[in-house]
């Protein structure tokens, strides 16, 4: 018994029989399919000869019908930024009514109540519906690191006679059945140049290139097939594969094991974007955030004028998005977790007052000294610097150099050893490294010589390194240099800049010396040399620390954190050899 002839039993069991031309109309068969299709059921004895059930049709519906859903609720939605900074996908507001409430209503209507959430950011905000309506939330703690491969793994024992749904989809009608006979995927006819799924004649679903139908999410898995399932989950699970899309891993041989359920594109939305909830409901509280209100604002624009809003790569301090009003493009700087603790948002912006005519940074149009959101212009054609390139390296020192001549004055300072202390308080417990009191003992030491060999203080980056130097146009005509993201920026040394660089690019001592040498165009007095290591020395406990206390918050940074407190321990080490060698001569 194929699909269709599944829909038309269906069909029958829902309304008593009128005539072909009805059972034509409601499932959008063709009259000559609705003939075959009784024909075959009536020889099979799945309907009587007036079209009526039989008891096998019925104990086979019985088999199949709906009993749970699992709704996949715990990825960021990066793509809904700015909204993901504050609610999980599944409780964004359309009509009045959030996403995941909609369809756990959806569910009832037809019966459905054992319902299971698979949540991981945010997942609190699930937590009143378990009251509200006697769900079951499961906790997908990678939702970070993994796909919804993984998510739906965490219920596989539920997958059985149950509904899969996305919670970003809106569905304006009821996309869930009292009865069902078959596994489907839902999809719609409109083609999407991401899906590599499209449906054949025989409402199969085959593995394309692109350009293939709109995969919608949706999905039932009826008895008959959640071994199947089940078993391509475990495969995935079991072959790493947990990172893919959960619909990845159920082909065989470039066949879905679902059939397709062909929805109507206008009555399925997706909710993916800033601009396409603003598109189902204007009125959704959350278009309305503190973040799309300044861009509002400073920009003299409606809701409506903002488009194209698209994450950022995400930085080590902020989280960043660019969008774009009247043709022109921009970028928007959020602070990141825990940055308040970090960064004076009113000396930043102090900061940004001193440098404004000088051209070396990008053309910040807002930055509010409170909450530290910043709005600058997008510059087209930027190039990052490659930290091993020579030829990025001595336009980037030269900008450097000129850049420290100006002698530019702000009304504060970066105090490394008193930062070291702060960022140590932050973590509010004792180092990772057992070997810590010993090695910040050492870096300690170190002040008095950097003291007395210290440059005259002018306004110094602090984060100098290799990705806050852009290169505006790639073809080196007319090249312009911006040096960007001067938070830290304060009062220092301006040789701690040339330490930052190195540290932060995980320079070894051949590639530092060369850095030196590029700055100081071959001329660097050894003590000077020598007080640049005390900076990797001391910057590098300085990150260290800093480090351990974004873990603290959840956030990691892998090799960057180890090597950082390496430089404390290895540049402390070679300034003592090496100084005190040369001192004895």
């Amino acid at each position: 018994m194929n699909t269709i002839i599944k829909d038309v039993l269906l069909e029958l069991d829902k309304t008593d029989f009128t005539s072909q031309r009805d059972l034509s109309n409601s499932t959008n068969y063709s009259v000559g399919t609705i003939n075959k299709a009784l024909k075959q059921l009536l020889d099979e004895g799945y309907i009587n000869s007036d079209k009526s059930l039989t008891n096998i049709s019925k104990k086979l519906i019985n088999k199949n019908r709906p009993q749970k859903a699992i709704i996949l609720a715990a990825g960021v939605g990066t793509r809904m930024i700015p909204i993901n900074y504050d609610y999980s996908k599944g409780m964004i507001t359309v009509n009045n009514e959030s996403l995941v409430e909609r369809i756990i209503k959806q569910l009832h209507e037809v019966g459905v109540e054992d319902i299971y959430i698979v949540v991981g950011f945010m997942k609190e905000q699930y937590e009143y519906l378990i009251d509200e309506y006697g769900v079951h939330l499961v906790v997908n703690e990678d939702y970070k690191t993994k796909n919804n491969m993984h998510s739906l793994n965490k219920v596989i024992k539920h997958i059985n006679n149950a509904y899969i749904v996305p919670c970003d989809i809106y569905c304006k009608n009821n996309p869930f059945r009292k009865k069902e006979l078959y596994s489907w995927y839902m999809i719609c006819e409109n083609k999407d140049i991401n899906s590599n799924v499209r449906v054949n004649r025989n409402h199969e679903l085959v593995r394309i290139d692109k350009n293939g139908n709109r995969m919608v999410g949706i999905a039932y898995v009826a008895s008959n097939d959640s071994k199947q399932l089940k078993k391509c989950i475990s495969n995935a699970i079991n072959t790493s594969n947990e990172n893919m899309f959960w619909e990845e891993g159920t082909f065989i041989n470039d066949k879905m094991i679902f059939s397709a359920r062909i929805a109507e594109e206008r009555d399925v939305v997706e909710i993916d974007t800033y601009e396409q909830l603003r598109d189902l409901d204007y009125n959704s509280p959350q278009l309305s955030s503190d973040i799309i209100d300044t861009i509002v604002s400073t920009l003299d624009v409606s809701k409506k004028e903002i488009d194209n809003i698209k994450p950022m790569k995400k930085g080590m301090t902020n989280r960043s998005f660019t969008f774009e009003c009247n043709n022109k493009k921009y970028i928007m700087r959020i602070p990141g977790e825990g940055t308040a603790m970090l960064i004076n948002r009113s000396k930043e912006a102090s900061v940004y007052r001193a440098i404004a005519n000088t051209g070396f940074s990008d053309n910040v149009i807002y930055i509010n000294p409170d909450n530290g959101y910043k709005i600058t212009e997008y510059i087209d054609n930027l190039k990052e610097c490659n930290a091993n390139d020579n030829n990025d390296l001595v336009k980037c020192m030269d900008l450097l150099r000129k850049m420290h001549s100006m002698s530019l004055k702000v009304n504060h300072r970066f105090e490394l050893f008193e930062r070291i202390d702060y960022y140590e308080s932050l973590r509010n417990k004792d180092s990772v490294y057992p070997d810590y009191d010993r090695t910040k003992k050492n870096i300690l030491s170190l002040k008095k010589f950097v003291e007395n060999h210290k440059e005259k203080e002018t306004l110094t980056h602090i984060d100098a390194v290799s990705d806050n130097f852009l290169f505006s146009n790639k073809n080196k005509k007319n090249e312009k240099i911006y040096l960007i993201d001067w938070e830290y920026a304060s009062m220092q040394d301006p040789h701690v800049d040339i330490a930052m660089f190195g540290i932060y690019s995980l320079y070894d001592r051949k590639q530092m010396d060369n850095l030196i040498n590029i700055y100081f165009e071959n001329e660097c007095p050894f003590e000077t040399r020598m007080k640049i290591y005390c900076y990797v020395a001391i910057c590098g406990l300085l990150w260290s620390n800093w480090c351990e206390y974004k873990s603290c918050l959840g956030i990691e940074f892998g090799e960057y954190s180890l090597r950082q407190y390496r430089y404390a321990k290895e540049y402390y080490r070679i300034f003592t050899e090496e100084y005190l060698e040369k001192s004895d001569e």
